[in-house]
This record gives structure tokens, C-alpha cells and sequence, in this order.
């Protein structure tokens, strides 16, 4: 094995605190929710605003990100996002009422946006072939870490002072702790080179080679040549993407997006706390309970980057959407038949996200950032990065109005109908692309044609 992984690896773990930070910022509201509903005496609808306004900021990221990274460099647009989520967590220290606070999280959302779509693609255009299933899931790894990390900050500044010091300010803190990560983001993108494929796609041959040198297990030259003529024949434009073939690439990317968020996930992730409280618990015990989902999703995303490369996508992708179908079914039984003081909904809720963690969390990514030819690839995703986080607005907006309307277990049976609508989904539409390499994922959308 030559030294190249070493470099590999090195620009993965740095391209995987965009996913850091994602996870850091939109789980962040996951802990002071409680607090933002009591301060300003929101109404269902609106705490749904209050916590998924940020998501709104998220689809223009999205939407820009395709264009700008094609245009300017996927290192440089990863440096915006990174400046967005600084000014963000920085401007709602001081916000004076709501509408302060829905700008900076805004700001905040267009930084997630946009490191949701050119971190996993830089990371899918510099990593060797049968290592780029795991080198993708790190930046989900790097989601769940920033997930984590945040459950406990939240938990440890919830604890400081009372109820009422929480609701005027420990909320605030909790948002402008997201600081410290995005000034770290900064500084070490200035260590990773722009990605080779991008190069390449700029006729920048000479940079491209180099950073190839760096990072590729293969020969440079057959690469370069397999890059050269798979950006010979055309420059990607959005009609590009309806042509036969890349059309269904197009429609699988956009789908799995969408399912990877109505399953249910971000309901989990956005208000456990909150869930953990209509069990009977306090706020201290459910914010400890809240960081124990945020370690169960750390490790079960290991046993993806573990095994992605080896089962493929689709074996994982399968086992857990009937894994999550099944303990989204024991958690509404739990709430309809009111055993919700026992372990019933705790343990439903570790298991769903430990089959999350496996499969639909960090292969959707994997999918997304590889079934896409490189001339089109930042504007394909940006097309279905945008579909899933109008998903997560989705969720997130209902998810408050559906309790009060139809109750807990009516609402998790809706997202056990989407699990299982997802099985079905992948088992006849998704196509298996282990170790193949992003131009032969482009071929074999060609024969479509």
C-alpha cells in the first residue's frame, strides 16, 4: 500500500468537519427549543418555525452550492460555509427577539446547505474507488460527531444555572458555542489541495496531476486520461440532467434524498429532548438521554464506514430501512397503549437510530456524491440536496402540528409507512456501486441512453 492514503485520509477528516459543523449547527436547536418556545411563548406552528427556520437557509445553500463550487473551486466554497456558520453562531449571542434569531440561523442554514453538498463531493473526487464508500460515510462519521458533541454541550451549559437563566440566556450560549468548530474549519482548509476532478474540468492538467500524485492508488496517467474523456464530449448544464439516463440517476438521487428525511430522523434528532420529556422525564434526564441517542449514532456510523465498501450500498441501505420500519412500529405502539415510563420508547428510539446510523444516514451521501457524472456533478446534487433539506423543513415543520393533531403514535406510524416505502424503493431502483469508479458509475448511465 503506497503512502498516497495518508494524504486520502488526511483531506477526508478535513473536508469531514463541514460535516461536523453541519451536525453541530442543526442539532443545536435539539437543546434549546424547550427554552426558545418558553421565552417567547410560541404557539405549536411556530416553535415548528423557530426550529426549522434554519432549513430554509439550507435550501439556498443547496441551491447555490452546485454553481458556485463549479465555478469557483470546491475548496473555496467549502471556506464560505465555514465564514456562514462563524457569523451565525456570532450574531445570535445577541439577537434581541425572534426575528434576529430566524436571520443568524438562516445565515447559519445557507453554511450547512452548501458543506452538506462539497463535502462529500470533494471527498467522492479525490478518494480511490474501492475506499470511497468509507472515505464518504467519515463525513457522515464527522454529522454525528458535531451531533454528539453538541447533546453534550448542551446538556453541560443546560446544568449551569437554573430553569429561568436557561430560558433568557443558556440557549444563547448553546448556539454561539458553534464558534469555536467553524473558526477551526477555517484554518485547516487551508491544508488541502482543490480537488483533482475540478482541476481537471478548469483544464488546470498540470495541478491535477499533482494532486493525484498525492492521493491515487492507480495510474495517474490512465486516470487522467479516464477523467479526460469523460469531460471531453460536453459541459454540464441542469437540461443535461433530463437527458435518458442521467434522468433516472437524477430521480434516485432526489428520492433517496427525500426518504432519507421522512423516514423520521431529524424528528429524533431535533426534539429527543422534547420527546424524552412527554415520557415523564425532567429536563436534565432527557438531555443525558439525548446525548446517549447522539453515541449510539457515532458508533452505528462505524459500522457503516466499516462495512460499505464491503456488503455495498444496497444490502445496508436495505437493513436498515426494515430495521427502522420496525422500532418506528414498536415506538407508536409504545405511545398508543401509554407505556411511554418504561424503557419501550428509549429502547425503539436507540434501536431506529442505530439502523439509521448504518444506512440511510451516511450511504444516501455515498449514493448522492458518486451516481453523478463529474461535468454535472455539482448541479445534480445540488438538485437533490435540495429536495432532502425541503424534506427536513417538512418534517420539522409538521412534526409539532401533527402531535397536537393526530398524537405520538399516529405520527411515528406515518414515518414507519415512508421506512417501509423506502425498502421498496431501493430494493427495485438503486443500483449497486461498489468499487466501481466515478467514470465507470458515468458509463453506466451512458448505456441508458
Amino acid at each position: 500500500m503506497r503512502n498516497n492514503l495518508k494524504y486520502v485520509y488526511q483531506y477526508t477528516v478535513v473536508a469531514a468537519v463541514g460535516g461536523l459543523l453541519f451536525g453541530y449547527d442543526t442539532a443545536v436547536i435539539s437543546g434549546a427549543i424547550g427554552f426558545i418556545q418558553k421565552q417567547y411563548g410560541l404557539s405549536a406552528a411556530m416553535t415548528g418555525w423557530a426550529a426549522s427556520c434554519a432549513l430554509i437557509g439550507c435550501m439556498l445553500g443547496a441551491m447555490m452550492a452546485g454553481w458556485l463550487s463549479d465555478s469557483f473551486g470546491r475548496k473555496k466554497v467549502l471556506l464560505l460555509s465555514a465564514l456562514a456558520f462563524a457569523v451565525s453562531s456570532l450574531g445570535i449571542l445577541p439577537a434581541s427577539g425572534l426575528s434576529w434569531f430566524v436571520f443568524f440561523r438562516m445565515i447559519g442554514g445557507i453554511g450547512i446547505g452548501i458543506a452538506s453538498i462539497v463535502s462529500p463531493m470533494y471527498i467522492s473526487e479525490i478518494a480511490p474507488a474501492h475506499i470511497r464508500g468509507r472515505l464518504i460515510s467519515i463525513y457522515q462519521l464527522g454529522i454525528v460527531l458535531g451531533i454528539l458533541l453538541i447533546y453534550f454541550v448542551n446538556a453541560v451549559i443546560a446544568g449551569m444555572y437554573d430553569e429561568s437563566w436557561n430560558i433568557t440566556t443558556g440557549w444563547r450560549y448553546m448556539f454561539g458555542s458553534g464558534l469555536i468548530p467553524s473558526l477551526a474549519f477555517v484554518l485547516l482548509l487551508f491544508t488541502v489541495p482543490e480537488s483533482p476532478r475540478w482541476l481537471a474540468r478548469q483544464n488546470l492538467w498540470q495541478k491535477a496531476e499533482a494532486v493525484l500524485n498525492k492521493v491515487s492508488e492507480a495510474n495517474v496517467a490512465e486516470e487522467l486520461n479516464n477523467i479526460r474523456i469523460a469531460l471531453h464530449t460536453r459541459e454540464g448544464g441542469f437540461k443535461e440532467l433530463f437527458k435518458p439516463g442521467l434522468r433516472k440517476a437524477l430521480a434516485i438521487g432526489i428520492i433517496l434524498s427525500v426518504f432519507s428525511q421522512v423516514t423520521g430522523i431529524n424528528v429524533i434528532m431535533y426534539y429527543a429532548p422534547e420527546i424524552f420529556k412527554a415520557t415523564g422525564e425532567g429536563t436534565s434526564s432527557a438531555l443525558v438521554q439525548t446525548v446517549l441517542v447522539g453515541g449510539i449514532n457515532a458508533v452505528m456510523t462505524l459500522v457503516a464506514i466499516k462495512y460499505v465498501d464491503r456488503l455495498g450500498r444496497k444490502k445496508l441501505l436495505l437493513t436498515g430501512a426494515a430495521g427502522m420500519a420496525v422500532c418506528l412500529a414498536v415506538i407508536g405502539w409504545a405511545f398508543y397503549n401509554q407505556m411511554t415510563t418504561g424503557y419501550w420508547v428509549l429502547a425503539g428510539i436507540l434501536l431506529y437510530i442505530c439502523f439509521f446510523a448504518m444506512s440511510l444516514g451516511p450511504l444516501t451521501f455515498v449514493v448522492v456524491s458518486e451516481i453523478f457524472p463529474t461535468h454535472v456533478r455539482g448541479r445534480a446534487m445540488s438538485v437533490a440536496i435540495f429536495f432532502l433539506w425541503l424534506s427536513v423543513y417538512i418534517v420539522s415543520q409538521t412534526f409539532p402540528m401533527l402531535l397536537n393533531a393526530i398524537g405520538s403514535a399516529y405520527t411515528f406510524w406515518i414515518y414507519m409507512i415512508m421506512s417501509v416505502l423506502a425498502f421498496l424503493f431501493v430494493w427495485k431502483q438503486v443500483p449497486e456501486t461498489r468499487e466501481k469508479t466515478l467514470e465507470e458509475i458515468e458509463q453506466m448511465w451512458s448505456a441508458l441512453k
